[in-house]
């Protein structure tokens, strides 16, 4: 029995031994690899520390880009500037604004034909300075219903109101006086098909020149090509020439800012002078076709209500209906409204040929209109000085035994301002007709 209860205890302790082994056998890994993930997370942690930019007392600064400088085209008499070859922009990130470099395009100015610099007119000490008086100029074109000018119109027939009050009348005169007058042609790819027809009109115009008048001829495309072909001159051959050697071009037609700055050139010309009483006209030959102009018809309008300057027009604008859509308003349409807006607004006329047969009539037609015209001046009663807008209108008398007759005239003007007049910016001459501005 003892022998039995002995091998029985020995037994167990030999399969309490076995377990004990097991149990080792299976925890120690366990631990190990506890050990050895715990090794690993304080390792990872140390290395990060390392590689953590320590900081200093103060923020290092961002290093700052160095801008690109806004290269300007200049060019020299008889050498062609180079075209700048554009960088092709880089992808930004989203939400980063790219900088804005250079300044934007100047405005457009006329690029002159360089003329002999007359001699003796340098301002003396003993020279006589003049001072424009407040009186205001009208050129006053009077018609019946079927648009035949009337010549034979009184003083005492003509009416003139500024915002509704009546103005008295300083002077009066009808018959013909000497006139300055621009040519300006539309030289876009626009009017290739009518170009030799420009031509023609232009010369019909310049051969109507009678002693004294004096012509200024240009061209314009877009803004940066608004060109002197001729300056203001006498000598009909110099204008025909230079008539003869029009060509299409391409580019973006900018005629707002075409006008702008003609109309600008002509009215300048023997401005204040007090033996001068020319009439000042501009004519303009396009098609009405305003893509890409720089200045806003609101400032040409505006502009144009400073100068005493009549506005002709010969629109070719027939080929444009082949453009026009169902949706978006005709361009032919657009350019129809621009063109007599520039008419009515300074006083002159538009026309709209159908056929090149009328070419030289309506030539003949905006001389005939130019020469036929009434000179009024009055002195206005209101003197206020703030440069607000003066609606103007001419009125003529009628009686019953006559047809109704209508003047024409600019129908406003702006008043003069208190204070100095601002300098106007220095025109960007360039030597040369083909010059850019």
């Amino acid at each position: 029995m003892a022998f039995i209860m002995n091998s029985f205890l020995s037994r167990m302790n030999r399969i309490k031994r076995r377990r004990r082994q097991r149990r080792v056998v299976i925890v120690a890994p366990l631990v190990l690899i506890v050990i050895g993930l715990a090794w690993s997370s304080i390792d990872l942690a140390a290395r990060a520390q390392d590689a953590r930019p320590r900081r200093s007392g103060a923020a290092a600064p961002r290093p700052t880009p160095t801008p690109v400088p806004n290269r300007r085209i200049v060019t020299t008499p008889g050498r062609t500037a180079p075209t700048p070859t554009p960088t092709p922009a880089q992808p930004r990130p989203p939400g980063e604004i790219a900088p804005i470099i250079g300044e934007p395009p100047p405005l457009p100015v006329l690029s002159p034909k360089p003329t002999p610099t007359p001699e003796g007119d340098d301002i003396t000490d003993d020279a006589i300075i003049r001072v424009n008086t407040e009186l205001v100029t009208l050129n006053v074109r009077v018609i019946d219903r079927n648009n035949r000018p009337i010549d034979n119109v009184r003083q005492n027939e003509f009416k003139v109101f500024e915002d509704g009050v009546l103005q008295p009348i300083e002077s009066f005169s009808r018959e013909e006086v000497p006139i300055s007058y621009g040519l300006a042609v539309d030289t876009s790819q626009s009017l290739r098909f009518q170009l030799q027809s420009v031509i023609d009109a232009g010369k019909t115009i310049v051969n109507s020149n009678k002693p004294g008048d004096e012509t200024f001829l240009a061209k314009f495309i877009s803004s940066d090509r608004i060109e002197t072909l001729q300056d203001f001159t006498s000598k009909n051959d110099l204008l025909i020439d230079q008539l003869d050697n029009l060509y299409v071009e391409g580019g973006q037609t900018a005629i707002v800012d075409a006008v702008y700055v003609i109309a600008e050139h002509v009215a300048e010309y023997k401005k204040g002078d007090d033996s001068d009483r020319r009439r000042r006209a501009l004519i303009v030959i396009t098609d009405g076709e305003d893509r890409a102009s720089q200045y806003s018809q609101e400032k040409l309008f505006a502009r144009l209500r400073e100068e005493d300057v009549q506005i002709y027009l010969i629109g070719f604008v027939n080929e444009l209906d082949k453009d026009s859509g169902f949706i978006r308003k005709s361009e032919r349409e657009k350019a129809i409204n621009l063109i007599n807006k520039l008419a009515t607004e300074t006083g002159g006329r538009a026309f709209f040929p159908q056929s090149l047969a009328e070419i030289p009539q309506i030539a003949n037609d905006i001389v005939r209109d130019m020469r036929t015209q009434y000179v009024l001046t009055y002195n206005p009663t209101n003197k206020a000085r703030d440069g607000s807008f003066r609606a103007i209108k001419v009125a003529v008398d009628s009686s019953s035994s006559r047809d109704k007759r209508i003047a024409l005239t600019r129908n406003g003007r702006l008043a003069a301002k208190e204070g100095p007049t601002p300098p106007k910016p220095a025109a960007n001459s360039k030597a040369g007709a083909g010059a850019r501005p």
